[in-house]
């Protein structure tokens, strides 16, 4: 039986791992090619370790043995050129992108914050965002068969949580940015059958959430912990609790969904 993404080719950056990979692989699960882009190194003010090439060949390694084709590269979303020859590079071996998912993201949270993290995350969490869409937008404006394209946000882009570091007050402008951008995109890209949208998850059990220095952070604030709980008793949610939303998104299932902010977020913002 066909898969729901059969035929379709999918753009996700921060693919090497946690909610990037899941999705991947989620995609791929239901017949999506996949391509990936992953920075695959460390940006000085993130203090938790990023991923690295080898997190990268994992994604692959899932995705093929799915019987699914992957075109996998390293690239920095803060690079626009860079992240243009990788989109080039995707199509010209798989075929047109259906689907563009801007999930690249760093979290610049610790206990010695410096004032660079602001710009770092701004620049990550925003400005790549931006450069995900536009090099994915005229090839799928010029492929004249409609997509979706979902931008990764927070229930930080949804309430003033994060903190008062420079790094947490970045992350929290930038995924409230996120959302500034989706709506741009929803009506502009309206008329191209091209539907965007932002999902808004709570904590996600990943890599960059799940170490000691992100721990050591909410810890250190009780107000901050506080504030993360969930109203469904559990602490985190999945990668894949994603996946399985954003799956629906970029489906025909969701053909006529477009400009909306998606939780999923086990009831987090609700409480609020």
């Amino acid at each position: 039986m066909a898969g729901q993404l059969e035929g379709k080719v999918a753009f996700i950056t921060g693919a090497a791992r946690g909610q990037g990979r899941s999705h991947a692989i989620r995609l791929a699960q239901e017949g999506a090619d996949i391509i990936a882009v992953d920075l695959c190194a460390q940006i000085d003010t993130v203090a938790y370790p990023m991923a690295t090439p080898d997190d990268l060949a994992e994604t692959v390694r899932s995705v093929e043995e799915l019987d699914r084709r992957i075109h996998a590269v390293e690239a920095d979303v803060r690079d626009r050129d860079a992240l243009q020859a990788a989109f080039d590079a995707g199509v010209a071996e798989l075929g047109r992108v259906d689907i563009v998912l801007a999930n690249a993201g760093i979290a610049p949270l610790s206990m010695n914050p410096v004032p660079e993290e602001w710009q770092d995350v701004i620049d990550v969490n925003l400005t790549g965002v931006y450069h995900t869409v536009e090099v994915a937008k005229p090839s799928m404006i010029e492929g004249g068969r409609g997509g979706a394209i979902v931008l990764t946000s927070s229930t930080a882009g949804l309430a003033g949580i994060g903190g008062s570091t420079p790094g947490g007050l970045g992350y929290t402008a930038a995924k409230h940015g996120v959302v500034g951008l989706m709506r741009s995109y929803a009506n502009q890209l309206a008329e191209h059958s091209i539907r965007v949208n932002t999902i808004h998850p709570t904590g996600v059990n990943t890599p960059m959430v799940v170490n000691d220095v992100m721990q050591e952070f909410l810890q250190s604030d009780p107000q901050l912990g506080q504030a993360m709980a969930n109203a469904l008793p559990v602490d985190m949610i999945e990668a894949v609790d994603l996946s399985n939303a954003i799956l629906w998104l970029v489906s025909d299932a969701a053909r006529y969904v477009t400009g909306v902010t998606l939780p999923v977020d086990a009831g987090f913002l609700n409480k609020r």
